[in-house]
């Protein structure tokens, strides 16, 4: 027996917020429905050797072919979307839910003549006002516990109320107020009824119309001197304060809108639609598309929206989306023309469907709830291109198209890709990534760091031209080769990266000379050399034909011979070979291209890294150095004046005036940044 089954996903491809899994089969059945605190937690559970498996679970994650998760905002979200797919889908093996004995609710028998309010998880009381599910009988109890001190409505079973009949004596809810005692005649059964019908108007929503009523009501009873009263009205109002609080509803039961949530980049879409009917969540879709060209939110809410309602679903009476498209107008024409067209089932007999609003979220629960359809999106792209990029089918293709669209004699096995980061032509660092295969080799990551400059291409020049070196002679000395190596290169021309972060004080070293390296460290520095000395397949360069030409020229004069050189274009992603007047446009949807904007953009987040860590060492190295100028002081100074550069332009007068800086501290620092 294997270990696990097949389709068991990456851990690092779950996600760790709370939502809602799914077990289906071959035929896309679905076979089991849950609910999690923290998602990669909760399924890792089912991944676990089949043999230490109980033997329903077993069968269950045997039988199944595939899961699928949704995130949600909070766990009171995954209990509802829980509990709505199970009386959807029918699971066949959440067979303890059959019977809703998960799921208490909060009931007001408004079909009896003395209604009753109680906790039950059975939903078929004749003309009973259900509320719920909650997540826990103790938290509904409390609810009802807060909501009697306000509205007295009976809740205790038949056989005692029978009972206070007969006795004349009322049990003890009444003797303590928490029951107006229809039972022995201290209310008529029609004040009891409006006292449950309140009851239910403020679960349903009409909380603030009572407890305006109450407040007036106070304010009229201490008015009168009456403080027994207006005691007992105040707490009529903390309870039903605190009532609403333990019972806070995501949306209104009034509420039937679909929202959209989107997240994309250069060639990709990931679409998230929370489908909310009667304040539910009834279903949720999702879906990925490529994009042909790199289109504005707005233009792609327009497709999104038009591509979900062009089958038999009838757009509801509003949709939220994350941005308004342009024409927004004509487009809720267009949706309410659908609606009409397609007809609305829950629409009055005879009437014409509503009005479409198109909308975006601005504050309030759908605010909340469009936050969590966008984090389900965002978590859906990575998904998407995480398993896109480790494919091994789709990365042997991208290779080989690769090879195709600029002609090389094999596939890139090896591809290093360099990038210049820089702030206004100062603190000018260079990154270099490696991929192998289509995946990243982060423990040959390299950073450069580059003394003088006149511009990018001429980084790109320095930083090919040394990395070079070591392929021209792979036992070179650091120190040999060029007095503008680093301490840090010369332990490997550059440190090994760790995700993307400096490992260490000489990861950020200056641009002094190497002047000694003791054995351990040479050691350390030979076995660098051999890894760094490995030469790449295709050479990649950030930048258009001006780049492509400067790291030309470096190999050039190296005379290393072999090596495939392209730069990509961040525009419009296009491919420049030299000697190349027009460029190479690789398919936007093409693994060739993913693969290619994969490298560029983890060459480019490595040298942004690496190029701030250096920024925020200089600074507080230089201003650490002053006598008297420590880490608080040195936060109030950059707090205060907002960058290293406003602070280099200030007057001791000016610097004197940050909080904790004395004139004769201000003069040491402006000294200090004046000779630098």
């Amino acid at each position: 027996m294997a270990d696990t089954v097949s389709y068991r996903p990456k851990a690092g491809e779950i996600p760790t917020q709370p939502g809602v899994y799914r077990f289906r089969d071959a035929h896309r059945r679905v076979l089991y429905v849950g609910k999690a605190k923290n998602l990669r937690a909760r399924l890792s559970n089912y991944f676990q050797p089949l043999r230490s498996l109980h033997d329903r679970t077993r069968r269950m994650v045997t039988t199944a072919a595939s899961v699928e998760w949704t995130v949600v905002a909070t766990e009171f979200e995954a209990l509802q979307l829980e509990y709505t797919w199970i009386k959807e889908f029918n699971p066949p093996f959440n067979v303890q839910f059959r019977d809703d004995k998960s799921y208490p609710y909060l009931a007001v028998t408004l079909g009896e003549r003395i209604p009753r309010v109680m906790v039950t998880r059975n939903r078929g009381v004749k003309d009973a006002r259900y509320f719920g599910p909650y997540t826990k009988v103790w938290a509904i109890r409390d609810t009802v516990d807060l909501m009697l001190k306000a509205f007295p409505v009976r809740s205790c079973s038949d056989g005692v109320y029978r009972r206070a009949e007969l006795t004349g004596r009322p049990c003890l809810l009444g003797d303590i107020g928490k029951c107006a005692a229809p039972c022995v005649g201290r209310v008529t059964p029609e004040e009891h009824r409006e006292l449950a019908e309140d009851f239910v108007s403020f679960m349903a929503g009409n909380d603030s119309k009572y407890i305006r009523a109450l407040t007036e009501r106070m304010k009229a009873a201490a008015s009168t001197q009456d403080y027994e009263a207006a005691a007992r009205h105040r707490d009529a109002i903390q309870a039903l304060e605190a009532a609403m609080g333990k019972s806070a509803v995501v949306l209104p039961d009034n509420v039937d809108a679909d929202v959209f949530g989107i997240a994309h980049d250069e060639l990709a879409a990931a679409v998230q639609q929370f489908i909310v009917r009667g304040g539910r969540i009834r279903g949720v879709r999702s879906w990925v598309v490529d994009k042909e060209i790199d289109v504005e939110l707005g233009e792609l809410v327009e497709t999104v929206v038009q591509n979900a309602y062009e089958g038999t679903d009838a757009p509801p009476r509003e949709i939220l989306v994350p941005e308004l498209p342009e024409d927004a107008a004509e487009l809720e024409l267009w949706l309410t023309a659908r609606r009409h067209e397609i007809g609305d089932p829950s629409a009055p007999r005879g009437t014409l469907a509503g009005r479409v609003a198109l909308r975006v979220a601005q504050r309030g629960d759908k605010a909340a709830l469009a936050q969590t359809v966008e984090m389900n999106a965002k978590n859906a792209l990575v998904l998407y291109k995480t398993r896109r990029s480790s494919d091994f089918v789709a990365r042997s293709k991208a290779l080989n198209d690769i090879q195709d669209a600029l002609g090389m004699a094999d596939a890139p096995l090896r591809m290093e890709c360099y990038d210049v980061s820089h702030l206004s032509g100062t603190n000018i660092v260079a990154s270099m990534v490696v991929f192998e295969d289509g995946l990243p080799r982060k423990d040959q990551y390299r950073r450069f760091s580059i003394p003088e400059s006149t511009d990018d291409t001429e980084s790109i020049y320095q930083v090919i031209t040394r990395r070079l070196a070591y392929l021209k002679n792979p036992e070179l000395d650091a120190v040999e080769n060029g007095a503008a190596l680093t301490a840090a290169e010369a332990a490997g021309a550059g440190e090994p990266g760790n995700a993307g972060e400096p490992t260490s004080e000489d990861d950020l070293a200056g641009d002094d000379p190497v002047i000694d390296i003791d054995a351990e460290l040479q050691e350390a520095a030979e076995k660098r050399r051999k890894k760094f000395s490995y030469p790449p397949n295709l050479l990649i360069v950030d930048g258009g034909q001006p780049q492509v030409a400067a790291a030309r020229r470096a190999l050039e004069e190296s005379g290393v011979q072999g090596i495939q050189l392209v730069g990509i274009a961040k525009r419009l992603e296009e491919l420049w070979l030299p000697d190349s007047d027009f460029p190479v446009i690789l398919p936007r949807n093409s693994d060739a291209l993913f693969l290619i904007q994969r490298i560029r953009d983890e060459a480019h987040r490595f040298a942004i890294t690496y190029q701030r860590a250096r920024r925020k060492r200089d600074i507080g190295s230089v201003l650490g150095e002053i006598p008297g100028l420590g880490p608080s002081r040195v936060k109030e100074l950059l707090k205060h004046f907002g960058s290293v550069a406003q602070l280099r332009k200030a007057t001791p007068e000016e610097i004197a005036e940050v909080r904790g800086v004395g004139p004769t501290l201000a003069g040491a620092i402006h000294e200090r940044l004046a000779s630098r």
